[in-house]
């Protein structure tokens, strides 16, 4: 975040210079306002381009076989543009390739989600998968058979991503 702002200061500092630039081919008769005019607009565009491109950025950085299952695109009132073109501002992935099967119940898959969101660290989501009742619960350390009959089950859609993901692998 800090060479993010760096980088705006800089655009600020790049659309003043060509304000400046363009009062000095019209010999001064360019108003004075539009230097700061110039390094706002600057600035604005290159958040508002940051803001658009950190979803593609961010999956294109992702290893092989972290596989993004839900993207979450939003609208603010503080950025008008987003309720024409929405931003993605957060997403999950799973990793599928680091996925593994259950020795006792094959059914069963234990996954990490990966959950993104601009402007702040990932966080690594451990889960258990069931393929077949198509639900996912959270994976804990103190894992027995007891457990899994006592969690909290989070039922599935059939085509959700994560089964998709996660049990066509598996399978």
């Amino acid at each position: 975040m800090f060479w993010e702002l760096i980088a705006t200061v800089f655009a600020g500092i790049g659309g003043a210079g060509i304000a400046l630039f363009i009062r000095t081919l019209s010999k001064k008769k360019a108003p004075k306002w539009l230097v700061p005019t110039f390094a706002g607009l600057a600035m604005l565009g290159f958040q508002v381009h940051g803001e658009y491109n950190w979803y593609d950025h961010q999956k294109s950085l992702l290893p092989n076989g972290l596989v993004v299952i839900k993207a979450v695109q939003e609208e603010a009132p503080w950025r008008p543009w987003s309720y024409v073109y929405p931003q993605t501002m957060r997403f999950i992935a799973a990793d599928v390739n680091n996925s593994a099967k259950n020795k006792v119940d094959s059914d069963l898959v234990l996954v990490d989600l990966y959950f993104f969101e601009r402007r702040h660290l990932a966080k690594r989501v451990p889960q258990i998968v069931d393929c077949v009742k198509e639900a996912r619960t959270d994976f804990t350390t103190a894992f027995s058979p007891s457990h899994l009959e006592n969690s909290h089950w989070h039922p599935l859609n059939a085509n959700d991503p994560l089964i998709n993901a996660v049990c066509e692998k598996a399978g």
